[in-house]
This record gives structure tokens, sequence and C-alpha cells, in this order.
């Protein structure tokens, strides 16, 4: 096969999984501190892009510009969302955790069903059609924005967790929250900060994703597998493994569609999975127990 379609291959790969890495951070941080996995991250996704779908066709806000107000809005909800709810229903018991988290997934998306139908939305900005010359191939302004911007992101929020109170915090409590609670810090509290800004990782990562994709009540179930695989290849609570778990997804995705199809492009992804699970299910950057 020719090396100018393999390379325009790779760098659409690495694009898009700019955004998985996105996605699954905030997948990995609730997991590597509720040691829980948020069964409704894929439903939270589509309705934060509903969110920034709305604010462009109502209010005209561009939806690079709505990351000031979806970020912000995202962890509101997320911490509030866990701190009357979901800690509350919970009773301190993780199990508890994980069917709240699968009965508000059910619940989110039978709520869009009926207020957004089944229709796929997508929208339209003045730079869309921009195309952009890198390496052997034409890539989309908006991609090139949203992959950028997600790494950024992704590096702030890893300088916030290593460099911040609360981030030691956080740290803390993800590896031995009895301990945690006994120097002083407000476990419970921590809990919904954390949610929260897992929440808000989906509010940025809608904001990158609907320039360049769609949204229907059904969108979360094609981002929260992705999302899975990242973490699990990467390692479940490792910031470091969903960046390149993420990459190696994108790559993946992009390969598969060229050699199979792409209807069948994410066969590799499920593929994978597996493999990770049966050889090393620790992840790539994750540690053994």
């Amino acid at each position: 096969m020719d090396l100018t379609i393999l390379g325009a291959a790779a760098i659409n790969g690495l694009l898009i999984g700019g955004i998985y890495t996105l996605v699954a951070s905030g997948l990995t941080l609730i997991y590597g501190v509720l040691h829980i996995i948020n069964f409704a991250h894929g439903s939270m996704l589509m309705l934060a892009m509903f969110g920034v779908y709305y604010l462009l066709i109502k209010l005209g806000i561009d939806p690079y510009v709505s990351l000031l107000i979806m970020v912000p809005v995202m962890y509101l909800f997320g911490f509030w969302l866990y701190k009357l709810l979901i800690g509350r229903l919970a009773q301190g018991k993780d199990e508890n955790i994980l069917l709240i988290t699968l009965g508000l997934s059910i619940l989110i998306e039978n709520l869009a069903l009926m207020f957004f139908k089944g229709d796929t939305r997508t929208i339209s900005v003045p730079y869309s059609d921009v195309m952009v010359e890198l390496g052997p191939t034409l890539v989309s302004l908006p991609k090139i924005i949203s992959f950028g911007a997600a790494m950024v992101l992704c590096a702030l929020l890893g300088l916030f967790i290593q460099r911040t109170d609360t981030g030691r915090a956080i740290r803390a409590v993800a590896k031995e929250r009895v301990g945690a609670r006994l120097v002083g810090i407000n476990v419970d509290r921590v809990f919904a900060i954390s949610y929260g800004i897992g929440l808000a990782t989906l509010g940025a990562a809608a904001c990158l994703l609907m320039p360049i994709f769609y949204v229907s009540p059904t969108t979360g179930h094609i981002f929260v597998m992705v999302a899975f695989t990242v973490v699990v290849l990467g390692g479940m609570g490792s910031f470091l493994g969903a960046i390149v778990g993420g990459l190696i997804v994108g790559l993946t995705e992009s390969f598969g569609g060229l050699f199979l199809g792409e209807s069948l492009g994410q066969i590799g992804i499920s593929l994978i999975f597996i493999l990770i699970l049966l050889f090393r299910p620790s992840g790539l950057f994750g540690a053994k127990r």
C-alpha cells in the first residue's frame, strides 16, 4: 500500500486518539479515586454534546468558546450529583455506585430519546471546511484544533493532580483512603471533586468533538467502549496510560478502517481489549496487584 495513504491514516488516527485520551482521562480519574467504573460516562458525554449543540444553535456560541461554559457546568453537575445522590445512595459501598451509575446511564439515555428523539445532529461553523496540509495529507482545521486542545487540557489536568493541594488530596485518597481520612482529609468531598473533574473532562471533550462529530441519544455508546479500552490498555488509574492508550486506540481504529473498511474498523479496538485482558490485565502502565 502507498506510504502516503499509510501516513495519512496514521495522522488521522493520532488526531482522533487525542480526543479519546481526554474522554478516557476522566474515566481513569474516577476509577483511580473511587475504584469503580463509571457506567454513566458515555451518557454524560452525550448530554454534554447536546449542551454544546444547543449553545451554538440557540445562542450562537462557538463550540470552542463553549469550553468556558461546559467545563464548569459539567464539573458542578458531577460534584453535586455525587454529593446529593450517588454518595448518599451508595452508603459507602463501591458496588452500589456501579449500580447507581448504570441506572443513571439508562435513565439519561431514555430521557434524551424522549426529548431529543433519535435523530443525529451535526453543527457547521465557518472553519468547518478549512483544510490544512499536514505531511502527506490534508486535515480539517477543527481536527487539528481539537487534538491540540485535548493534549493541552490533559497536560493541565496532570499538573493540577501533581502540583495542587487538591490534587495531592486526590492522590492520597486514591492510594489509601483510610489513611487520608486519619490525617484530616475530607474523603467524601474528594470523591465528589473527583467525580466532578471526571465529568468536566467530558464537557471539554464534548466541545472538541462537536465540530468533527455528530450527536444523538446513543452517541455515548460509541465512546464508552473506546474509553474503557483506553483505560484498560494504559492501566487503570494511570494518566500517562490514558494518553498513550488513547493514541494507540486512535491509530488502531484508523488503520482498521483503512484495511477492513469503515464499518469494521473498530474490530481492532475490541481485539486490543481482549488481548490486554488476557496477557496484561494491569495495562501498559498500571500497577500489578
